[in-house]
């Protein structure tokens, strides 16, 4: 299938086929696209846990609003925040430029002192508001990717953050859970899969200039 084809396929499954898992290679090239996507001064502030323990999901089924896709999928993305971005994380990121790049640091010097400039006199909240819309960039990444390879997918902010925290223990790692997306193949009576797309006009939604 063609891009817009492919798109078209994809919606946000509520049943999925609890008897097919994902194959080890469809995971692993999500996760190359999770590393791969664009983030605001591509410094990554994010992490994504990758479940596939049936027992889990189950845990965190009353923590989703009781969305059973939760433990039906064949895996569940939990998408992460760092809590803590300030000059050693920064500091980090411009090694590993320099590392991957050869770039010299009286080159990189004056950016890395900005940035850390910059995020140290962000209140906490605006860093964490910054942080979640990387987020969104990868989960709109991954959703394209699973639209591409036919891997059926239900993009989830309806789920308690805190208690995901507790049961994934994402704070000992310095990490909040921010977004939740099953994934694994839409079961045969799936009638939302039959379901026309809803969408607005692109007269109404694009304005060319």
């Amino acid at each position: 299938m063609d891009i817009i084809e492919s798109l078209r396929w994809r919606y946000a499954t509520k049943k999925f086929d609890t008897t097919k898992i994902l194959p080890q290679e469809k995971i692993d090239m999500l996760i190359e696209a999770f590393n791969l996507t664009a983030t605001s001064y591509g410094l990554q502030p994010l992490k994504l846990v990758v479940i596939q323990n049936k027992n889990i999901q189950k845990k965190l089924v009353e923590h989703s609003w009781n969305q059973h896709q939760v433990v039906d999928a064949s895996h569940v993305l939990v998408f992460c925040i760092e809590n803590t971005i300030g000059e050693d994380y920064i500091s980090k990121h411009f090694d590993n430029v320099k590392e991957t790049r050869n770039t010299a640091e009286e080159i990189l010097k004056p950016f890395k002192e900005q940035l850390v400039d910059s995020f140290k006199n962000k209140p906490t909240q605006e860093i964490s508001n910054w942080a979640t819309k990387q987020a969104y960039l990868a989960m709109g990444n991954l959703l394209t990717v699973c639209a591409l390879e036919k891997i059926d997918a239900c993009p989830m902010e309806g789920f308690v953050p805190e208690k995901y925290d507790e049961v994934l223990t994402l704070n000992n790692l310095g990490l909040t859970s921010v977004l939740v997306m099953p994934i694994g193949y839409r079961s045969k009576d799936d009638m939302f899969s039959e379901f026309k797309k809803v969408r607005r006009s692109i007269k109404d939604t694009v304005i060319t200039i």
